[in-house]
């Protein structure tokens, strides 16, 4: 558990506050993270990595000379937003370009894409290389669905190391996608985390137990087995590695880097027994091993864990690897002092103070304080559930849905109440407020409702006063979105399973002349019946897709905050006629 907090909802940033006040001399807080305190070098491409909070000294410890340039910085758990990903590389990026990097997590992608094509759309050079080291995430035929744990750290030494001799973008990305093509890792694990301010572990492995191949945040691995001696934990490791070796790869004779890797409750000297068997087994196939690592490098706040890494090297790798490198928490060699310190930035949060709000009918100004009240609605359910979501999503999931539907909510509420109080139109409420959402929720689902919001409020814009058959059609526009960017589709155990019946029920029963307030609070029970159903789901997408039959029997978290949501913006319009008004 977490000892030292003070409100759970601000242990993440206060954590970087922290961290960039002990390390100064190395880093500087950025909007959404941390950069080097140098500004990058003319010329030379910008690696930006990230993820959530709590893997320590993944991410923001990996940012300094020879190492990435820049970290966005995630909730514990939770992806960075899309926001934090774009404001952490505009600091750090030259005219060279950006190479985005991090681990294969559903809600990573969907935020580091969105921010890939920000970028790109502003004429900024950018390029992604995802990390898919764990090789009992899922099968080699399916390798780019694989999770990226400890491996992150021979990928973006090698995509550092490429920018620093001054590669252009693509060739940066090459040779970072050949060093995760060369990546392998397994992991096992002996007990779980627990997130700040809870108060049981995340997931849990029964006493004298192993859970061989559990991820790093509880996701499950190929079995559970009585807990063996550190040489048989060994044998595990190397053997199953030697396995599974890359492309082109014979271990006889091959040089290899190696990383052993503490998950958080395992301390040195366990990983230096674990260790002298390692190097004595991977010396008997013939494997030369090259400055290997023994230490904390991804962790799980407490988890007692340890995972292996082998990153098989040629010449090229070889170079990148023995590199020098200086960062809070990753020291080799002596660097070379290059550019110039960063000038000093003041880090504030994006919102509306600085934007101008577009014009608004009056009518649509109205509409817009209806918004608001659903957006606080919606709110307020979410401070009321978030324990619940939290036992949900932990069953099958990381355990943060509640938290960061909490984050997302508050944070859609406070842009909403500022777009109102500037007489902003119905579009613009929404707008601001998907946008606030997304970027404090992080996460998938933060990106998602984003969205949504932001595609509702498009539809909408700020002249009309919407009648309910604009109202189905903002409906329609946020599902599209949903399913665009998450690429879910009913019957894959996520918020989509609710969204769809809504959204259709929503558009059947105001095609056929029912009044809006009515035909919602109808469709958002078409909703709450089509999430509890998904209870007989197994999940095809996302975190929990591994889990499959251990979420059987419980509904998906996403689908039941959508429909409940729903409903309290039913009983928000039932009270107000205002969107029908001609």
């Amino acid at each position: 558990m977490s000892y030292v907090l003070n409100d759970p909802a601000d242990f993440a940033d206060e954590s970087v506050v922290g961290f960039v006040a002990a390390h100064g001399a190395l880093v500087r807080r950025v909007a959404g993270g941390v950069a080097r305190a140098r500004a990058t070098a003319p010329g030379q491409v910008a690696v930006v990595i990230g993820g959530g909070s709590g893997h320590y000294p993944a991410f923001a410890g990996l940012v300094g000379a020879g190492l990435a340039h820049g970290a966005a910085m995630g909730n514990v758990f939770a992806s960075p937003s899309a926001q934090q990903i774009y404001s952490v590389a505009k600091a750090v990026a030259t005219e060279a370009g950006v190479l985005l990097s991090y681990g294969n997590y559903a809600g990573d992608v969907l935020n580091f894409d969105q921010a890939e094509q920000r970028l790109r759309d502003e004429g900024i050079p950018c390029r992604t290389v995802r990390v898919t080291d764990d090789i009992y995430s899922a099968s080699p035929a399916e390798r780019s669905k694989r999770r990226g744990i400890a491996g992150d750290l021979a990928v973006f030494r090698a995509a550092s190391w490429a920018a620093e001799q001054g590669m252009a973008l693509e060739e940066v990305a090459a040779i970072a996608a050949r060093a995760n093509e060369r990546t392998r890792s397994i992991g096992v694990a002996f007990s779980g985390c627990t997130l700040p301010g809870a108060s049981e572990p995340l997931f849990t492995v029964a006493p004298g137990h192993m859970a061989v191949g559990m991820g790093i945040h509880g996701e499950p691995g190929i079995s559970v087995v009585p807990l063996p001696s550190a040489r048989e934990i060994a044998a595990l490791l190397v053997e199953g590695l030697l396995a599974e070796l890359p492309d082109g790869v014979a271990a006889d004779g091959a040089r290899a880097a190696v990383i052993l890797n503490g998950l958080g409750a395992v301390k040195s000297e366990e990983l230096f027994v674990i260790y002298a068997t390692v190097t004595e087994i991977l010396a008997d196939a013939g494997v030369t091993v090259v400055e290997p690592e023994v230490g904390e490098y991804a962790t799980s706040f407490e988890m007692a864990g340890v995972s292996l890494t082998l990153f098989w090297l040629d010449e090229e790798l070889a170079q990148a690897w023995a590199s020098p490198a200086y960062t809070p928490a990753y020291r080799k060699g002596a660097v070379e002092s290059s550019g110039v310190d960063a000038a000093a930035e003041i880090v504030q949060e994006a919102g509306l103070d600085d934007e101008v709000i577009p014009a608004a009918s009056q009518d649509s100004v109205e509409v817009g304080a209806v918004a608001l009240a659903i957006v606080d609605a919606i709110r307020d359910m979410i401070d009321r559930d978030v324990d619940e979501l939290g036992r949900l999503d932990a069953i099958a999931g990381d355990g943060d849905h509640g938290i960061g539907m909490q984050r997302g909510a508050r944070a859609g509420a406070a842009a909403a109440r500022k777009a109102v109080a500037a007489a902003a139109g119905a579009g613009t409420v929404l707008s601001r407020a998907g946008d606030a959402w997304a970027d404090k929720a992080g996460g998938t689902s933060g990106a998602l409702w984003g969205a949504a919001l932001r595609a509702a409020g498009e539809r909408l814009g700020d002249e009309i006063r919407p009648t309910a058959q604009d109202v189905a059609s903002a409906v329609e526009a946020a599902r599209a979105a949903i399913q665009s960017y998450g690429k879910a589709a009913v019957g894959d155990k996520t918020m989509v399973d609710a969204l769809v019946p809504f959204a259709e029920g929503l558009a059947t029963r105001v095609a056929a002349g029912a009044a809006l307030a009515p035909a919602w609070v109808a469709a958002a029970a078409d909703a709450t019946s089509a999430a509890e159903a998904t209870a007989a789901l197994l999940p095809r997408l996302g975190r929990a897709r591994p889990h499959m039959e251990k979420s059987l029997g419980t509904p998906d978290p996403g689908a039941i905050s959508l429909a409940r949501a729903m409903t309290v913006a039913g009983q928000v319009l039932a009270d107000d006629s205002s969107t029908e008004k001609d």
